[in-house]
């Protein structure tokens, strides 16, 4: 006997959180645990109509269009597999630092990668998802490395993503990150303005490197501000603002500049990292710190911060402790004074 189970037709009603969406995404979200191929053989075939009429996957939705999607077959492979809802154990709620009706903001801890995919089955937004089942909309405004912390913008309306990737790509939200580097900064301010463009490592592996200034490649602009908050014998607290938002623009240009970020896998310095394991150096030492934008539903100016993470913290403490140990041994008390 077939395992697989039926659905009956579905209409669906466009609703605010899915106007101006495409309809393939509309699908996908709508239809979870359905292969993608075989959304794609139903729009193909003109089984999915829109107000009566086919639709190719491409068209954007619109406020109360209908809707109707064919019987779909889910196996019971996918099925038993999908994650269940049901009693999610609240894993990433104690870490949202802000929410309203329109967005929350996640101050995301290390090691948590922002979407599923290449080896990882549940990122950032599935564990959302599974821990608020009857949101009807959630969606990252934009991403941040898996082994980076600190803050993470989630749209909870359409409307609301559409704005801020508009306010994104405009260059209206201020982001800026704190950043421990190898090396004692002596530039003071510095602007780092270097075009980046990607490569292969390998056979799959992308990354990014400052371009060469040759004709090859697709090189896009890219400018970090970088400012020294602390600086000790062989290390720098930075501040990071972000004038452009490229892949791994703040640890490619500061690679570039010689001052690698600690625990950096990518575009580190692997030796001198080697010993900080000991000292509780084992991640990317990179925090997103603050956010500044409008709020796309109020209009009113938000600035929010997430404090630097334990880890960076205890790290800093010991390198503070050095360097006072470090001046005690070269400006000694005096003796106190024997009586004549």
């Amino acid at each position: 006997m077939d395992p697989a189970t039926k659905a009956s037709v579905r209409l669906e009603i466009v609703d605010e959180s899915s106007a101006k969406q495409r309809l393939d995404n509309f699908l996908l979200k709508i239809l979870k645990g359905v292969p993608k191929s075989h959304v794609y053989k139903l729009l193909r075939r003109g089984e999915v109509r829109v107000n009566g009429q086919r639709a190719l996957p491409e068209r954007r939705l619109e406020l109360d269009d209908k809707v109707r999607i064919p019987p779909v077959r889910l196996g019971a492979s996918n099925a038993s597999t999908a994650p269940r809802n049901e009693g999610e154990a609240p894993r990433l709620a104690q870490h949202v630092i802000y929410e309203d009706d329109w967005l929350l903001v996640l101050d995301k801890p290390s090691g948590w990668a922002v979407h599923g995919g290449s080896g990882v089955v549940r990122g950032v937004i599935e564990q959302f998802r599974a821990e608020r089942p009857t949101a009807r909309f959630l969606e990252l405004v934009h991403r941040i490395d898996r082994d980076t912390s600190g803050l993470l913008l989630l749209a909870k309306k359409r409307s609301v993503l559409t704005a801020l990737h508009e306010d994104l790509r405009e260059g209206r939200v201020t982001k800026h990150y704190r950043v421990l580097a190898h090396g004692t900064w002596r530039k003071g301010r510095r602007v780092v303005d270097a075009p980046l463009q990607e490569t292969m490592q390998g056979v799959a592996e992308k990354r990014m490197r400052v371009h060469d200034g040759g004709s090859g490649g697709n090189p896009v602009s890219a400018k970090t501000v970088f400012t020294p908050l602390s600086t000790w014998k062989a290390f720098t607290l930075l501040d990071a603002h972000l004038l452009t938002g490229r892949t791994h623009q703040i640890r490619v240009h500061l690679a570039s500049v010689a001052h690698p970020i600690l625990g950096d896998d990518k575009y580190g310095d692997p030796e001198r990292d080697k010993p900080l394991k000991k000292l509780g150096v084992r991640r990317l030492m990179l925090h997103s710190f603050s956010l500044r934008f409008q709020h796309p539903g109020t209009g009113e100016p938000i600035s929010i911060e997430a404090p630097l993470p334990p880890d960076f913290l205890a790290f800093i403490a010991q390198l503070d402790a050095r360097a006072e140990e470090e001046r005690q041994l070269r400006n000694p008390k005096a003796p106190d004074a024997q009586p004549v």
